[in-house]
């Protein structure tokens, strides 16, 4: 597919950022800059600019009737060089769409630019900035973006039960925990650590084949952590999203209940990634390792993909995965 050059020559100030030198203080008149939280209120409140050419995209399905649909009001979450992360409002808490880089982790409600990230915010604008959705594009600040191509964050495996390799699972194991190294020495930065915190509660429930035990947990895994995605979060998407593609019976009770628990104790962007998970929308690096598992391509470096994402995204999925597996294997399929 095409790549496409999205830089230019001009230089693009950030809305707080004072003029340098304009006309009239090269005439000689006094001037008053504004104060920097007036001009943040002001790209908060401004409508944001139609560009005239949107940038194609390869677009998640995920967000398809988002994009597809009517355009609609959204509102800046947060900035980065990798990815620009909007809040739709609507019902049940709205929704959140991404646009990111090609180096970024590719999450299951995004648009991909054909290009890597330059090191500069992909649009200098403040938590709060207006954009728009819908009407085939996305517009924020002086970035529009369309899609020209379309991928399917849910993986398609050679089953509705697919059945996995089991040295592909040992060696899944293995890279998450340590070879030799049991289960109860994992832990996650952010997460209380020990026997009575929640990784180990999450272990118990999979020891005893409790599927409702390890619901219970979510109580206490729910928006634990720091950052965008707090680390329980990502254990309790990786264990959805596991149990739903894996095909266990219970996947769609398991994953509404965790989903019910999100409202309120999380952040929009993960809440979201959590509605992905339930209906099997997931991570280009999660899925990777899925098609892995059942014998499509080489396990290792999928692994690696994945254990590399944010900080702790990525180990705090595959722990997911790995007590979707478990479950799977306990709860269904030993009698």
């Amino acid at each position: 597919m095409r790549t496409v050059d999205q830089t230019s020559g001009h230089v693009h100030r950030s809305p707080t950022e004072a003029p340098r030198h304009g006309r009239a203080a090269q005439a000689g008149f006094p001037t008053i800059p504004l104060p920097r939280e007036s001009a943040q209120a002001t790209a908060r409140t401004a409508r944001p600019a139609r560009a005239a050419t949107a940038v194609p995209a390869q677009a998640s399905t995920g967000v398809a009737e988002l994009l597809r649909g009517p355009v609609r009001p959204a509102r800046v979450l947060l900035s980065f060089p990798a990815a620009v992360y909007l809040h739709v409002p609507g019902e049940r808490g709205g929704d959140v769409v991404g646009v990111l880089t090609s180096d970024a982790a590719r999450l299951p409600l995004a648009c991909v630019l054909f290009r890597p990230s330059n090191g500069r915010p992909l649009v200098a604008l403040p938590s709060g900035a207006p954009a728009e959705v819908g009407g085939g594009r996305i517009v924020v600040g002086d970035l529009a973006v369309s899609a020209a191509a379309w991928w399917n964050p849910r993986p398609k495996l050679p089953s509705l039960r697919p059945a996995l390799l089991p040295e592909g699972v040992r060696q899944l194991r293995n890279a998450l925990y340590g070879e030799g190294v049991p289960h109860s020495a994992f832990t996650l930065p952010g997460l209380p650590a020990g026997p009575g915190g929640p990784l180990a509660a999450l272990r118990g429930a999979v020891r005893r084949a409790d599927l409702d035990a390890a619901l219970r947990t979510a109580t206490r895994l729910i928006g634990l952590g720091p950052g965008l995605t707090p680390a329980g979060d990502d254990v309790m998407a990786g264990t959805i999203a596991g149990l739903v593609l894996l095909g266990h019976p219970s996947a769609d009770r398991f994953a509404a209940g965790v989903y019910a628990l999100a409202a309120g104790r999380t952040t929009e962007l993960s809440r979201a990634l959590l509605r992905h998970a339930a209906c099997g929308r997931v991570s280009g690096e999660f899925a990777a390792v899925l098609h892995a598992l059942v014998g499509e391509r080489p396990l290792m470096p999928a692994v690696a993909a994945l254990l590399a994402t944010g900080s702790t995204s990525g180990r705090a999925m595959a722990l997911g995965l790995s007590t979707a597996i478990d479950l799977v294997e306990r709860t269904t399929r030993v009698r």
